[in-house]
Formats: structure tokens, C-alpha cells, sequence
């Protein structure tokens, strides 16, 4: 029976977690970022980066980098995050850290910047 209730507990903790990531399509993209307390991450490595980053990018943590989860709790949680990467499954993996973590908006970019339609900066 205990360990029903671990296992039970686990699960919705899970859930909760996944709970409070939203994936995201550009058009949500575009009316969360013009809220002043949203802060855009993108979570790719340096030479993707200098391929080009959607504009409005404030922050750049690559998710490779051993101290990724150093950073990423020296951050306000208190701010809506919209995370990002090359197809949205690092960025994803990121949310779900951050939501982890205590952080109670986060969002990921469905299909990261290859589907993005917006243009990117160099």
C-alpha cells in the first residue's frame, strides 16, 4: 500500500509539473512577448545562435552548458519565461526544468526558430 502511494504521488507530481509548461504557437508567441514582464531565452549553443535568434531575445543559456542550472536559478521567477531552441525539444526539456524548479510561467515555442516565420536577427 505504501509504495501505491508513492507511486501515486509521484505521478501527479509529474503531471503538476507538466502541468506548468504551455507549448506555444508564434501567434501566442507574439502576445506574450509584448508583455513587459516576459523575458525570451534561447537555450541553443553559441554557433547555432550566430545563425541567426528571433529578435527580442534577451537572454541566451545553451542547455549544454554545465552550468545551465546555475543560471537558470539565479532568474526571477517571478517573470513569464518563453523558452526556445532550434525545434522546440530542447527548449521543451528547459520548461520542464524550470517548472520544476518553482517557475510558474513558462512557455516553449512549438517548433523552435526552424519554424519560425518571423525572420530572424544576426
Amino acid at each position: 500500500m505504501q509504495l501505491f502511494s508513492i507511486l501515486f504521488l509521484s505521478l501527479v507530481t509529474i503531471f503538476q509539473v507538466n502541468a506548468q509548461v504551455q507549448n506555444i504557437n508564434q501567434t501566442d508567441f507574439k502576445k506574450l512577448q509584448a508583455d513587459k514582464n516576459t523575458v525570451i531565452i534561447d537555450v541553443r549553443t553559441p554557433g547555432e545562435i550566430k545563425e541567426g535568434y528571433i529578435k527580442g531575445t534577451s537572454k541566451f543559456i545553451d542547455i549544454s552548458d554545465p552550468q545551465f542550472e546555475q543560471k537558470i536559478n539565479a532568474l526571477d521567477k517571478s517573470k513569464n519565461y518563453i523558452m526556445v531552441c532550434r525545434s522546440g525539444a530542447r527548449s521543451g526539456r528547459a520548461a520542464q526544468l524550470m517548472a520544476g524548479k518553482g517557475f510558474k510561467k513558462v512557455y516553449n515555442l512549438s517548433g523552435g526558430v526552424l519554424n519560425w516565420s518571423g525572420g530572424l536577427t544576426k
